[in-house]
Formats: C-alpha cells, structure tokens, sequence
C-alpha cells in the first residue's frame, strides 16, 4: 500500500512540474557566401541568426478540481541575435583618437591604422584570451562584453601591467 501511494505522489509531484515549464520555440539560420574579389583566393563569409521565443504557460483556472484547463495567454519574449564569420570583416576600434581596423583571417585578426597597415596581429589562445602582437611588443589581452579591446601589457619599469583599451565603434 505504501508503495503505491508513494508512486501516486511521485507521479502527481511530476504532473505538475511539467505544467509550470514554458513554451520554447528557438530557430538557427546560417548563411554561407563564398566571395571571390580578383585576388584569387575566395573568402568565405558565415551569417548565423538565432531568433527564441519563450512564452511561460499559465492556466486560467490553476486552483479549480477539474481535469482539464484552459490555457491563459501570456506575453511571448523574443530575442534574436546575428554573428557574422569570416574572412576579411572588419571592425572598427578607436584608441587614444586614433582608428584602428580589425580584419578576420583564419588565425584570428590583423590589425591596421592609418599610419601602419600592418600595425599588429592578434590570436586567441587555448584558454579563451588572445595574444596581441605589435612591433612595441606582445600584450595579453580579451573582449569585454561590449565588444571592446582590452591590453594587458607588462610594465617592467613599474613591475605591474598597463591597461589599453580599444573602444569598438558602431559606426564607422
């Protein structure tokens, strides 16, 4: 008997924390563009959109004794974000008043400014950060969340690091 009722509750207990999950709808598109500028060797171009759509389910009457129960609308939250890969994309980035240009390649970016097209190189380590190498030297550095360039180069004068930040521009 007590086997029973122990299953009964576990069955019900289960019942109903499936009921509180929420409805969600998520979709990838990925587009690949192979471009060929005359230089000879095509560059590949990957776009993924992913577009989620969350919507919590609620019933209209949750407290009520009978077996089945009607839905009650709720506020659907969409979000979508784009990532573009490839080579040959450029981001821009400002420094000190100066603008420099991020390009992908296939070990990671080459950077150029104004002044000096071949100012730096900059490629992702193991462990998720990035080697940034110019003709000053060779820095640690990483993305903050809001696309920005942070340079962590080492100060022996000081005995301590010296903090560059590469501010993303949206505008170019």
């Amino acid at each position: 008997m007590k086997t029973i009722s122990s299953i009964l509750m576990l069955a019900l207990s289960v019942g109903a924390l499936a009921q509180v999950s929420p409805n969600v709808t998520k979709e990838t598109t990925t587009t690949t563009v192979t471009v060929n500028n005359g230089t000879g060797k095509p560059k590949k171009v990957t776009k993924t959109e992913t577009t989620e759509a969350t919507q919590n389910i609620e019933l209209k009457n949750a407290d009520s004794n009978a077996l089945n129960k009607e839905v009650k609308n709720t506020p659907v939250e969409v979000t979508s974000s784009t990532k573009i890969q490839g080579d040959g994309i450029p981001t821009y980035y400002e420094m000190n008043g100066a603008r420099y240009i991020f390009v992908t390649d296939k070990n990671g970016y080459k950077i150029a400014s104004k002044s000096d097209m071949n100012y730096g190189v900059i490629r992702k380590t193991a462990g998720g950060q990035y080697v940034f190498r110019t003709k000053q030297g060779t820095s640690i550095a990483h993305f903050d969340d809001s696309g920005n360039f942070l340079v962590e180069t080492y100060d022996p004068k000081n005995d301590g690091f010296r903090l560059e930040t590469y501010t993303k521009v949206s505008n170019p």
